[in-house]
């Protein structure tokens, strides 16, 4: 039993990487042809590729965007409120996927 439901939480993390994965390699295949068709290369493509990476990841979620443009806010307030909304997405997340693997764990 302790084998399967460590299997069943392993399976579980691996997909939720899997998602988080593919969307990075989506993104440095963009961030390549940006800098492809930027025609940049050595040093310059390099920080150009990682800042666009970056720059990616941290970009807003469509849920925060529409919470933010349905309480009309904008500027300062705009940004807190999606800094935050991205924290809470990201908390609501991360419990999730180790619940499974504790659980497990604790029944060792």
């Amino acid at each position: 039993m302790k084998k399967l439901l460590t299997l069943v939480a392993m399976t579980f993390a691996m997909s939720m990487g899997l998602s988080a994965t593919a969307h990075a390699a989506g993104a440095e295949a963009d961030c390549a042809a940006k800098s492809a068709e930027k025609k940049l290369a050595g040093a310059a493509k390099a920080s150009f590729e990682k800042k666009c990476i970056r720059d990616a990841a941290a970009a807003p979620s469509p849920a925060c965007e529409k919470s933010a443009a349905d309480k009309k806010l904008a500027g300062a307030a705009k940004n807190s409120h999606i800094k935050k909304c991205m924290a809470d997405e990201k908390k609501a997340t991360a419990p999730a996927a180790a619940k499974p693997a504790a659980a497990a764990s604790a029944k060792k």
